[in-house]
């Protein structure tokens, strides 16, 4: 037998309906529901008021921290002036000009926001790595320069590879 989808409003729709009934165990219902007690009522007091179980919006009413608007016109305005300008250049400069400049992540949303930093196109060029047929062909070497051991003395590092075994 194969299980019976049901939508999350459905199984709001199906509380709702259960607990409005006349003498319903409201907890039982929620244990019932796998949903909190508080979630429970919240949906009841929803239904009551306007018969609305919808999921609102989580977005806030208010941004009092958000970037101005004035300021953000002006880091566009610096950076159509200078393209070739990064965040952390354009924040430097509106800060040497009496600004109070936001940070220079906050800059660069903004810049990327606004469509002035393009992502990279395509990705990084893979490396073609050189393997010799036989053994003993081809020999990579590479020094290390010196570094001071702990007991004064130099050690001048060498490394010596083969290149088909890197052995």
């Amino acid at each position: 037998m194969p299980w019976r989808e049901v939508s999350v409003m459905d199984q709001r729709r199906e509380f709702v309906r259960l607990a409005m009934q006349e003498g319903a165990n409201r907890r039982e219902l929620c244990r019932r529901f796998n949903i909190h007690p508080d979630t429970g009522y919240k949906w009841l007091a929803r239904w009551q008021a306007d018969q609305d179980i919808e999921d609102r919006s989580r977005r806030p009413h208010a941004s009092p921290r958000q970037t101005d608007c004035e300021l953000e016109a002006r880091i566009i305005a610096v950076r159509d002036a200078h393209p070739a300008w990064g965040a952390r250049k354009i924040a430097h400069c509106l800060e040497r000009n009496g600004f109070r400049s936001p940070a220079v992540s906050t800059v660069h949303q903004i810049l990327r926001r606004s469509g002035r930093i393009k992502p990279p196109v395509g990705g990084a060029v893979a490396s073609h790595r050189f393997e010799m047929p036989a053994p003993n062909l081809l020999w990579q070497m590479d020094f290390k320069g010196w570094v001071r051991l702990g007991n004064d003395a130099q050690c001048h590092p060498l490394t010596v590879v083969d290149d088909h075994s890197r052995y």
